[in-house]
């Protein structure tokens, strides 16, 4: 299906800090675009962060001032919904709030060709429900943009109910040709990328709100060593709390108080007392001026051993192999295929499995001392540990020197089932799972959104596959057995992937 061609005019309804970002990508694919806003100070705003945008990308080199120029001729304020009646393609970016969705749309209808595209930028809005009382409700499709349009990658094309196959193959090319990576996905609340991302917050509310860690030392691990560009809090207090909660509700009372996207009491609390993040100057940091930078718990040096035992063939562990032994290590072939890890003397060193270690240290009948997943263990700056609870400090610290030894920092945790990263990732893969399994979209969908949509490292279907579904499945039935929480049922095409031993993508 071809895209809109550029001599077809489009329109932008809302000249908010989104708007003006999807009127800005529009004008440089080469459209007139027509901006109208109820506020002639909106629009003026809009336009203002427009050219200062184009400013900044003609100063460092991305742009030059003839082409400058010519995107902002091409947008076309208007002063009434009539002007843009010579629009083929009309997106809407206004308030969250379906009634007057509603009556911007069926107002549309009457100034519009029968042949017009009508898409809605909403975020948590059914747009099965918003096409619902329009005459031509097969014309409604969403198109969901990224904050701020003109950089973040991710456009979600939503289908609703009745939406024209051609109508979404058409809005998905002119995406496409507009530059960005675009996914398909069927109308139900968070669409992709704000359903799947729900447990990347919540598992790390949890996390905190157990004892497991605390929260500089979560987004750390999450940087550092899940290799993500912002931790939870970091991202959260950036979105801002009040919005973060919001969606997380949303999601939450739009599925039927699902388990799954439960909100969490601190979120709750952080709004209550007007901690928004960084637009209040205070959220799960402080923003204000001379605040101190809270610190992240770092393990002291320890002496390191000088041999060790690889258990079991993960190639997961290859590169901690690799650099084990360029540290002057002896490492020692052990017998077991069934654990994943090390062992230190007479210390199990084991990859998490999703199982507390103090649970494994009475199973095993040897202290065990569990470590976080990474990223890419070769890489990672800093690596998560936690003991179990009969483990003495000395076999620990021989389990951060061994760490040090490799040049990573450490931090010890409290035994948290499924520690930091590989908990948040498997929840993830599994939300991403759940998606695929119920035809939001593809795998290949999910890892397109998560990547492009919300800057992940890695998708979390492809992420999964490369841990070991049966890795990750274990993951989510030890969480399951410790919580004994619906919250971590594993999803069925997770599930049937494993028992069939088939790939997610």
């Amino acid at each position: 299906m071809t895209a809109l061609p550029p001599s077809n005019a489009v329109a932008v309804i809302g000249a908010g800090t989104m708007g003006a970002g999807i009127v800005q990508v529009a004008a440089t694919a080469g459209h007139v675009v027509y901006i109208f806003d109820a506020s002639e100070e909106a629009i003026d705003r809009g336009i203002v962060q427009i050219e200062k945008f184009l400013e900044r990308s003609v100063s460092k080199g991305r742009l030059d001032d003839e082409e400058r120029i010519a995107i902002l001729g091409r947008i076309k304020r208007c002063s009434k919904l009539e002007d843009l009646a010579p629009a083929k393609l009309v997106i809407e970016a206004i308030v969250e709030n379906i009634d007057i969705k509603r009556s911007v749309f069926g107002q549309l209808e009457n100034i519009l060709d029968d042949d017009a595209i009508l898409a809605s930028n909403t975020s948590s809005i059914s747009i099965t429900e918003i096409a619902a009382k329009l005459k031509r409700p097969e014309r409604m499709v969403g198109m969901h943009f990224f904050n701020p349009a003109p950089i973040m990658k991710l456009v979600e094309i939503i289908h609703g109910l009745v939406t024209d196959k051609k109508v979404a193959d058409i809005t998905f090319a002119t995406a496409e040709a507009w530059g960005k990576k675009v996914v398909h996905a069927k109308s139900t609340p968070g669409f992709i990328a704000n359903r799947v991302a729900r447990p990347f917050y919540s598992e790390a509310l949890r996390i905190l709100q157990e004892g497991g860690a605390d929260i500089p030392t979560i987004d750390c691990c999450i940087r550092e060593s899940g290799g993500f560009r912002m931790g939870p809090f970091e991202l959260m207090d950036l979105i801002g709390n009040d919005i973060n909660f919001s969606v997380t509700k949303s999601v939450y009372n739009a599925y039927y108080q699902e388990p799954r996207y439960r909100p969490n009491l601190i979120q709750q609390e952080q709004v209550a007392a007007g901690r928004y993040g960084r637009k209040s100057g205070q959220g799960y940091y402080d923003y204000s001026e001379g605040a101190e930078i809270p610190e992240v718990h770092t393990a002291e040096a320890a002496i390191a051993p000088t041999e060790i035992t690889l258990l079991g063939g993960n190639p997961l562990l290859t590169p901690l192999v690799t650099l084990a032994k360029g540290a002057g290590f002896t490492v020692n072939k052990g017998v077991s295929d069934e654990l994943s890890g090390f062992m230190i003397d007479d210390t199990l060193l084991l990859l998490s499995d999703g199982t507390p270690a103090s649970e494994l240290t009475t199973v095993l009948e040897k202290p065990t001392i569990v470590f976080d997943l990474a990223l890419d263990y070769k890489a990672a700056s800093r690596i998560a540990i936690a003991k179990g609870d009969q483990v003495s400090d000395e076999d620990l610290s021989k389990a951060a020197g061994f760490f040090q030894a490799l040049g990573k920092k450490v931090s010890v945790i409290d035994d948290c089932p499924g520690l930091i990263v590989m908990r948040i990732v498997a929840m993830l893969a599994n939300e991403g799972s759940d998606a695929v399994y119920q035809g939001v979209t593809s795998p290949e969908g999910v890892d397109i959104a998560m990547e492009n949509g919300v800057n992940y490292p890695k998708g979390p279907m492809r992420w999964a596959q490369d841990i070991g579904l049966s890795h990750i499945f274990a993951v989510l039935d030890a969480l399951s057995c410790f919580y004994g929480e619906d919250r971590y049922r594993t999803s069925p095409l997770l599930r049937r992937a494993v028992i069939a031993g088939k790939a997610l993508v």
